[in-house]
């Protein structure tokens, strides 16, 4: 397979990403900051350190514009000077983002730009419109889900309007750790198995 475009994603079982009321001053909605103590153990030798350094071995990084924005655009750098690919529906005359973050509008030159950029390491996803964007298009190769034992009962929802066709996964890899279980998927395009 040529280099993956990952989706990177801390969830809730019942599949928000978010607390309700997620906004600049509280990017992570109310009580969504419960998705990321597993953060507490990335610095470890276990499987949360483990996904964490996959994560940040990434060689490129497609946001949506949302996501951007909340995270106050990383002041240009995600991590490691790595390309960011903004996926967005239109950009302002004179919006220019920092650093080595750049705007695309169109889901399928984003997805080929960040694979060129990334050279043969993974391209990291972040946020849910660009995930849908990306799997609609059949441009998402795989899904690793940090998902959290905890019901939070409202917020922003990963795939909440996803579409009417069904997607089919495979479960390539399952990490248990401390407060949360990793679940790498392949996304299986149609016509594989």
């Amino acid at each position: 397979m040529h280099n993956p475009i990952r989706l990177y994603m801390s969830m809730s079982l019942d599949g928000y990403i978010a607390g309700p009321d997620d906004r600049p001053g509280q990017e992570l909605g109310r009580d969504g900051g419960r998705l990321f103590n597993w953060l507490d153990d990335r610095e470890s030798d276990g499987p949360s350190g483990q996904v964490y350094r996959e994560a940040l071995a990434t060689g490129a990084l497609i946001s949506g514009r949302r996501t951007f924005e909340l995270a106050g655009r990383w002041q240009g750098d995600h991590h490691g000077g790595v390309p960011i690919f903004v996926l967005t529906h239109q950009v302002a005359g004179g919006d220019v983002p920092p650093g080595h973050a750049r705007f695309v509008t169109d889901v399928e030159e984003c997805a080929r730009l960040a694979r060129a950029a990334a050279g043969d390491r993974p391209v990291m996803v972040h946020g849910a419109a660009a995930a849908r964007a990306l799997l609609r298009a059949g441009q998402m190769d795989e899904m690793e889900i940090h998902l959290v034992p905890v019901l939070l009962g409202d917020g922003r929802r990963l795939f909440e309007r996803l579409g009417s066709d069904h997607i089919e996964l495979d479960l390539v890899r399952r990490l248990e750790d401390r407060d949360v279980t990793h679940l790498r998927y392949r996304v299986l395009q149609p016509g594989t198995a």
